[in-house]
């Protein structure tokens, strides 16, 4: 059985199913060590905030059917006090809608041989989203890059391969199962030539949405991280060769990251610590993390909220969603405490604190149509 940590405190609340889900990851072959971060919760068959170690073989199950999903954060010259969020809500619209014609050579340049043009620059359901943000804190001014501006709203983009790598993973389901690939196959080459695509198609797909969006602003932009959540990668550790499976886990190994609560709380920038990543698998949280299911919201909350009470939240922001049940079920009440996921990473020495944020325009859907 390969080893697990969960990175916890006495505050942090996991569900047991997603603990099992965790437990039962580290028995399969080839596994060495699982790691599971403070958003820990359950999924289909496999948990997420959870990064996994094998050696000689991988499983492509593991990384699941958004591969690539991660977020992207800018920098725009949206001046915080001349922000009205109503305004800049209208003049945005929607989104939701294909990318047209104007767009083709921009796709052009990103993905030159592109085969889902049609989902290029769309957000997707589920949790995904992209939010306006404006600094609440900052802890490390040193650690901001040159770039940044304090006095400027930021762009966070949360969104993935969608439907394509929906169909990377299916294919290789109908084909394999659940059993994983042996590493040098030809099977586990085409897998990862397949995987590869998808990360590039996740990446083009955040940098259209933020330009989509600072275009109808009529702003200038600057990106200052872009990470995967979902990725499989090659790493060392212990001194062997493996295999390193991220599900809804951040890379602590690439700089300044960005870890978001909830539409309704705060986010936060941090500097991972290098030297303390080893044991957590190089991850970190990745968000607050669930805390109900998705077919329960919606009966948690609808006798106390609105839909037009859930369009609002506590910090003050504006929640852009037209899918009334996709409104529930991503309401603030069904994620866990974001500073207590910070915490919990704080307490094991992960992370240092660079910057909070506060949502200021979240968008999730303008129709029903995700």
């Amino acid at each position: 059985m390969g080893n697990s940590i969960i990175i916890k405190n006495s505050n942090t609340w996991i569900e047991g199913n997603a603990i099992q889900q965790l437990e039962r990851t580290a028995t399969l072959p080839n596994m060495q060590r699982v790691a599971g971060m403070p958003d820990l919760h359950a999924g289909r068959g496999y948990p997420v905030g959870a990064a996994f170690f094998s050696v000689g073989r991988f499983y492509p199950a593991l990384i699941g059917n958004d591969i690539g999903c991660g977020m992207a954060f800018w920098q725009t010259d949206l001046p915080v006090h001349q922000s009205k969020k109503y305004k800049l809500a209208k003049q945005l619209g929607s989104i939701d809608a294909p990318l047209d014609g104007t767009w083709a050579e921009r796709i052009a340049e990103l993905l030159p041989n592109c085969t889902y043009p049609q989902a290029l620059g769309t957000i997707g359901g589920g949790n995904h989203f992209a939010e306006l943000q404006a600094v609440d804190k900052i802890y490390a001014p040193e650690k901001l890059p040159e770039n940044f501006n304090r006095q400027c709203l930021q762009l966070l983009v949360h969104s993935g391969s969608r439907g394509l790598g929906q169909a990377i993973l299916r294919e290789h389901v109908d084909k394999f199962s659940h059993a994983g690939l042996a590493e040098n196959t030809p099977e586990a080459l085409d897998y990862l030539a397949k995987h590869d695509a998808a990360l590039q198609f996740a990446r083009a797909n955040r940098q259209l949405i933020a330009e989509r969006m600072l275009a109808r602003w009529g702003v200038d932009s600057a990106m200052l991280l872009d990470v995967h959540h979902n990725f499989l990668q090659q790493v060392q550790l212990d001194n062997e060769t493996g295999w390193l499976h991220r599900k809804g886990a951040t890379p602590s190994d690439c700089g300044l990251v960005m870890i978001p609560g909830s539409r309704g709380d705060y986010s936060y920038w941090v500097q991972p610590i290098v030297d303390k990543s080893a044991h957590a698998l190089f991850s970190l949280a990745h968000g607050a993390g669930r805390k109900w299911q998705r077919s329960e919201c919606k009966g948690r909350l609808s006798h106390k909220y609105s839909v037009d009470k859930l369009r609002q939240t506590d910090l003050g922001s504006v929640v852009i969603c037209e899918d009334k049940a996709l409104i529930y079920e991503e309401a603030p009440q069904a994620y866990k405490n974001i500073d207590d996921v910070i915490a919990a990473m704080l307490d094991f020495g992960l992370i240092e604190l660079v910057a909070r944020f506060k949502p200021v325009l979240t968008y999730k859907t303008a129709g029903e149509c995700c």
